[in-house]
């Protein structure tokens, strides 16, 4: 018998030696953790191409809808952790809005949650309120734990997460590490035991700085070079120029602006001789690169001519990555929130909810098209749960009782004519005509009809003429079992009857 392995051997730590302080695998000295907190920050907030990046990733995340997925976990658990996150249950009906006030957020919780986008990494710590008397512990909030403020990471040699330690606060208080037990950790891209993850602006760092320094060459150029060069022609006679000098270094354009001059003298402005550099292209390419680094293309069409369709197809991979990214938070969520408030609450054997997402960028009157063909087909029956998801999806309000009308009355059945009888003499002698009833079942079973079919194609084509065809197609069904002792899709059905 083979023994199961339940020790590691290898380690996931690329070195014996705290790593994660003195990041080596980024060659980037300004790059390197924790320095690197620094520019991505300064990447985010004075570029508008890498701000137009970042809210295209994280924005579509934070707009779709969440909710809490039962999973095959119990109504009341599934409740409590709703409740506890502010989220609908899948196919429920939502609750009124609970007050805000010294409650969990998710909407809030979401959009700090994303700044592992610029930062590579995200950490929250968990803090509850607990009922009088040793009630239920009640999720209070989670604490941002910014990656400005983090001074330590530690690792477990299997690549694992021990605990976090921040920078010490204003005031002397030495800090404490949070263990992982009590730590939400979002980290993108993470590898083995790299905790630190990878920022998203990490391959648009190059093209960020030298675009920078090309808007800086640009500006110069068009400050110095927009009105011309002042140039002072002095009069004859005239050796002394510090005067005509000085006039020039101070003549700037405005409203008022103008000078005087001797006689003879004269003032001109001196514009470029030959071609200025075009700062414009290369500004152009590395803004295109920076949006090619999150699969952003569709953000490139307006500066050059291209095709809709194209366009879409970028739209659609983009989106696609997106979903990938919203997977990872309600993974995250469902591991490290959902399943720690069952663990306290209910104990670590109860079966947990999940965190769930609306699909982002979904197609919804396609989706209503194929509702209304998979109902009219009858595989699927329009019940509470899925009204009230359709509800949900498209934003609709609840039903409200008081306004509801009722449902229409059923139809008075149909009363088919009963082959060689006229239907007026079956009315009035109140025979029972209606598919199952017990004349035509005798008919069609015993009588002069039983000859007439021997398969249940037979049967139905007789039976269409005076039924409609769900209600034909029944209806044979039935009548084949009471005749043969199974239905016609049975294994015993040898000659396809």
């Amino acid at each position: 018998m083979v023994t199961a392995p339940v020790n590691e051997i290898g380690y996931a730590n690329a070195a014996s030696a705290n790593w994660w302080v003195y990041d080596i695998a980024e060659t980037t000295p300004e790059l390197q953790w924790p320095q690197s907190v620094y520019v991505y920050d300064q990447m985010r907030r004075q570029d508008a191409q890498v701000a137009s990046v970042l809210r295209a990733v994280s924005l579509p995340v934070r707009r779709t809808p969440w909710r809490v997925d039962p999973a095959g976990a119990k109504a009341r658990v599934t409740q409590f952790i709703a409740d506890e996150l502010g989220l609908p249950v899948v196919g429920k009906e939502p609750k009124p809005a609970p007050r805000s006030r010294d409650k969990f957020s998710w909407s809030e919780h979401l959009s700090q949650a994303l700044l592992m986008l610029p930062f590579g990494h995200m950490y929250f710590e968990q803090v509850y309120r607990v009922d009088p008397g040793g009630g239920r512990a009640h999720l209070r909030k989670l604490g941002p734990r910014m990656p400005r403020s983090i001074d330590r990471i530690d690792v477990a040699p299997d690549g694992g997460l021990i605990s976090i330690t921040q920078c010490a606060p204003v005031g002397g208080r030495t800090p404490q590490p949070i263990p992982v037990s009590r730590l939400v950790a979002y980290v993108l891209d993470k590898e083995g035991g790299n905790w630190l993850g990878m920022s998203l602006l990490r391959p648009a760092y190059k093209h960020w700085l030298i675009k920078d320094r090309l808007l800086r060459v640009q500006a110069q150029t068009v400050e110095r070079n927009g009105m011309g060069v002042p140039l002072y022609k002095a009069a004859e006679l005239e050796t002394d120029l510090s005067a005509g000098m000085s006039m020039a270094k101070a003549w700037r354009a405005g409203e008022s602006a103008g000078s005087a001059i001797p006689y003879g003298a004269d003032m001109v402005l001196r514009g470029v001789e030959g071609t200025l550099p075009d700062a414009d292209t290369p500004i152009r390419y590395h803004d295109e690169q920076i949006a090619r680094a999150v699969l952003a293309h569709f953000l490139n069409l307006g500066t050059q001519t291209g095709s809709w369709a194209l366009g879409t197809t970028f739209a659609d991979f983009f989106t696609l990555s997106l979903q990938t990214l919203a997977q990872q938070i309600a993974d995250v969520a469902t591991q490290h929130i959902v399943e720690d408030l069952v663990d306290i609450n209910f104990g670590p054997a109860e079966p947990a909810p999940r965190v769930v997402f609306d699909e982002i960028g979904s197609r919804q009157a396609a989706t209503a098209a194929a509702l209304k063909s998979l109902s009219d087909a009858g595989l699927i029956e329009p019940d509470d749960v899925l009204k009230q998801t359709i509800r949900q999806q498209y934003g609709m309000p609840a039903p409200d009782p008081a306004t509801t009308a009722p449902p229409p009355a059923p139809a008075a059945p149909v009363q088919p004519t009963l082959p060689g009888m006229d239907s007026t003499v079956q009315a009035a002698a109140g025979v029972d005509t209606h598919p199952g009833g017990e004349q035509l079942k005798h008919y069609w079973l015993h009588g002069e009809g039983a000859a007439k079919w021997a398969t249940w194609t037979e049967l139905y084509h007789h039976l269409v003429k005076y039924l409609s065809p769900e209600m034909a197609k029944r209806t044979a069904a039935e009548w084949f079992h009471e005749r043969y002792g199974y239905w016609p899709g049975d294994q015993r059905n040898e000659h396809g009857k």
